[in-house]
């Protein structure tokens, strides 16, 4: 978690590079709500992932606030989903031919990972180590672009989390990073929806003993390689957090500084750009948070003013950025545009949250 005339976009810096507002009148957005999501606040419809082709995966909150995934087709039909055995399920990540990798919760609250394939068959991806508690279990967070190897996390007995690579073969790797905490709520974590790339390249963070969180990249043959974010808080809850990786294995992702402000960064090459939006706040729980980047390296998330208000950006590989607000969204703290995803044509989905808390679909097109 965008039309001219009702979508306000205000450009920082220039916007020559952004392919899809070149044609400003062709710009356009297009609010959904999956059939069944609730109306109160905290429900509603909350999309996470666009493929290639315009296809959108997510989840939806109901009346009773229980969770349900869903697929929208580029052409609008929307497909609601369940796993079998499911009290709740998330739809997380999708690649292009419209697989989608999810997690889902049974009867006695115990995690499930899962893939499902493009004519609706599951299959259940449970990590060799994951705990059988409430709470606990595997959760399949990201799926390959062009294929069916999955990255994700599980949380063992004790509470503490680690990462897993699922090859197509149902092959599972569990791993956790050197200097992960061994606590509950501590150890490894990946990234989540673009969370592992066509090479099989994931990135993660994890979370040491004092709850400051550190950030990695983990290649397909299983190296670790840590890098760090200068200007990154070391008290517990601030440090380096990933959101995702693209095909080039450039990294966007956030850091949060000795104020407990976020602030956004790409890593490329070993080199790393960071990026604060303008407008966004400086104080705890405010900033810039990327969610996403594509193939050309354009990034889209979310900034928070000084009021606690959700506001959405896109930044271009060049460093230009636009700044965007869905109309509808509420103006007050927790409420406003929450982007989740772009796909290479720069279409972004995700939620809005309305004046009563309600969660929204949205996807901005040229």
């Amino acid at each position: 978690m965008k039309r001219i005339g009702f979508l306000t976009l205000l450009l920082c810096i220039y916007l020559a590079a952004a392919t899809w507002l070149q044609a400003a009148s062709g710009v356009k957005i297009i609010k959904f709500n999956v059939p069944g999501a609730g109306k109160s606040k905290g429900q509603g419809t909350e999309p996470l992932a666009i493929n290639k082709a315009g296809a959108i995966a997510g989840f939806y909150l109901d009346s009773a606030g229980v969770e349900h995934g869903f697929l929208r087709s580029a052409k609008g039909a929307i497909t609601k989903i369940n796993a079998p055995g499911a009290a709740i399920t998330q739809a997380e990540s999708m690649n292009t031919a419209g697989d989608i990798a999810g997690f889902y919760a049974d009867s006695s609250g115990v995690l499930h990972g899962f893939l499902r394939d493009t004519k609706g068959n599951f299959t259940k991806i449970d990590a060799p180590h994951a705990g059988t508690g409430t709470g606990q279990g595997t959760e399949a967070l990201n799926i390959d672009p062009s294929g069916t190897t999955i990255a994700g996390v599980y949380i063992d007995s004790g509470g503490v989390s680690h990462g897993f690579v699922r090859a197509t073969d149902g092959t599972i790797t569990e791993f956790s990073a050197k200097g992960a905490g061994t606590k509950s709520g501590q150890g490894t974590f990946t990234a989540g929806v673009d969370g592992i790339n066509h090479a099989g390249t994931v990135p993660g963070t994890y979370a040491d003993s004092g709850g400051v969180f550190h950030s990695f990249v983990r290649s397909a043959k299983g190296a670790i390689t840590k890098f760090t974010v200068s200007g990154a808080g070391t008290g517990s809850g601030q440090g380096v957090i990933v959101s995702g990786i693209n095909t080039g294995g450039e990294v966007a992702g956030i850091y949060i500084d000795s104020a407990s402000a976020d602030h956004g960064f790409v890593l490329e090459k070993g080199k790393v750009t960071k990026f604060s939006v303008s407008g966004a706040g400086t104080g705890s729980g405010q900033g810039t948070e990327p969610e996403n980047i594509n193939t050309a390296g354009d990034t889209t998330g979310q900034y928070i003013d000084s009021n606690g208000v959700n506001h959405g950006f896109l930044r271009v590989a060049d460093g230009s950025i636009i700044k965007f607000n869905v109309p509808g969204a509420g103006t007050a703290t927790g409420q406003g545009t929450i982007p989740s995803s772009n796909n290479d044509t720069d279409a972004i989905t995700g939620d809005y949250v309305d004046s009563a808390g309600v969660f929204h679909g949205f996807l901005l097109t040229q």
